[in-house]
């Protein structure tokens, strides 16, 4: 007679119970590691920039002689016509010798400098410039002017005699002054320029167009000649009253800088206007030589003046909150990365802007939050960098798409 064994209940739960706690384990185990797993950076893509154009500089040039004009900081501004051979620059010299002597013989700005005695050697100039038909001013024996007076005469009044006697003065004789500013020009890379004496009377005083415009620009960073360049008149003692020979000084923005006569150079005018433009002062060099009168000159000079400034251009680069990426999320959210402010620069004539967006890794962020930057390539410009913001808020999916959505975000 068989026999039936009977287990205890007990003992029949035992491996039930412990499966579901497995179960259990494992889902809370999963549940857990689901919810806090990080997400992976989103996928960020940057859009095509649509670079903002600008126009051909069309510029009113003469039809004589030499002519060059440039901006002062837009160096692919530099425009020319004419010829590009060296001729003569009558006056436009005493620019040269004004650098020359200061480099010598400093003077800061402001400052008298030391006094001048007028020797008889100084004071002979006065008649053989005067032969040579050359603008003189009196100096008689006895007088006494400190270095910024005799600058004042001779920049403004283009006198040839004080040239030569600032020549004497700072070198001892005009071969070591011929000496001093041959040196210069070759410091200064003017090496189509020749200058062999200090007034301009010689017409072997020679440069090109483009020279004259470097020249220009190295007169205008010394603050004492740029100050005597841009005076209308003074009065120096026995001297008498003078006034400045540019009489373009303060029309259409000019401020300065040397005029130049002679049979052999023509009129010449070396000269500088500012003009306010995009909320920048921009200063603009220029020179004409050749010409037949300073009237005609002038009213040539004018003109090309007023079409060079008709060329500047504010260029918006970026607009405040414009799009240059997206951030896309495993969960199907986006949020574009915009520029957090308005972007333009100066420019002037035809300009190519260049634009390349770098968009940081982002996983989860706050509106307004720092995403990447934009840096902007422009001609005649310093890279322009712009910060990208979140244009709105990626919030985390929340537990509930981790769970449903295992380890997608990974």
């Amino acid at each position: 007679m068989s026999r039936v064994v009977r287990r205890p209940r007990s003992a029949v739960r035992r491996p039930v119970t412990i499966t579901v706690l497995a179960v259990l384990v494992l889902a809370i185990g999963y549940l857990v590691a689901a919810a806090v797993v990080p997400f992976a950076p989103a996928s960020a893509t940057t859009t095509t920039y649509s670079a903002p154009t600008s126009s051909v500089p069309d510029l009113r040039f003469p039809g004589y002689g030499a002519t060059a004009v440039q901006a002062t900081g837009f160096p692919e501004s530099l425009r020319t016509s004419g010829d590009e051979q060296p001729r003569s620059i009558a006056s436009i010299t005493k620019v040269v010798t004004a650098l020359v002597v200061l480099d010598e013989k400093p003077l800061e700005r402001g400052q008298s400098g030391p006094a001048i005695r007028f020797t008889e050697q100084m004071q002979g100039l006065y008649a053989k410039y005067l032969a040579q038909n050359g603008e003189v001013a009196p100096m008689p024996a006895g007088l006494r002017l400190t270095e910024h007076q005799t600058f004042q005469v001779m920049l403004m009044k283009s006198a040839n005699n004080y040239a030569g006697a600032l020549a004497l003065w700072a070198f001892g004789s005009m071969d070591a002054y011929e000496r001093a500013a041959d040196r210069w020009l070759d410091e200064h890379g003017l090496d189509d320029t020749t200058i062999h004496e200090p007034t301009g009377l010689d017409p072997a005083n020679t440069s090109t167009a483009t020279d004259l415009v470097e020249l220009g620009r190295l007169a205008l960073a010394d603050p004492v000649v740029r100050e005597i360049v841009g005076t209308k008149d003074v009065t120096i003692p026995t001297v008498g009253p003078i006034e400045n020979s540019n009489k373009l000084l303060g029309l259409d923005g000019i401020e300065g800088i040397k005029t130049g006569t002679l049979d052999e150079a023509g009129a010449c005018l070396l000269f500088a206007a500012t003009y306010e433009r995009g909320g920048r002062d921009v200063t603009v060099i220029g020179v004409m030589l050749g010409g037949v009168d300073h009237d005609s000159l002038d009213a040539d000079v004018q003109r090309l003046l007023r079409s060079v400034a008709d060329n500047f251009q504010v260029v918006t680069l970026t607009h405040a909150g414009q799009t240059f990426g997206t951030f896309s999320t495993p969960w199907q959210d986006e949020a574009d990365a915009v520029t957090a402010k308005a972007s333009e620069v100066l420019v002037w004539g035809r300009t190519k802007v260049r634009a390349k967006a770098h968009l940081d890794e982002v996983t989860l962020g706050t509106k307004g939050e720092r995403v990447g930057t934009v840096r902007f390539t422009v001609t005649d410009h310093d890279p322009v960098t712009v910060p990208l913001v979140l244009e709105r808020t990626i919030d985390d999916p929340g537990v509930w798409w981790r769970w449903t959505n295992p380890f997608q975000g990974a």
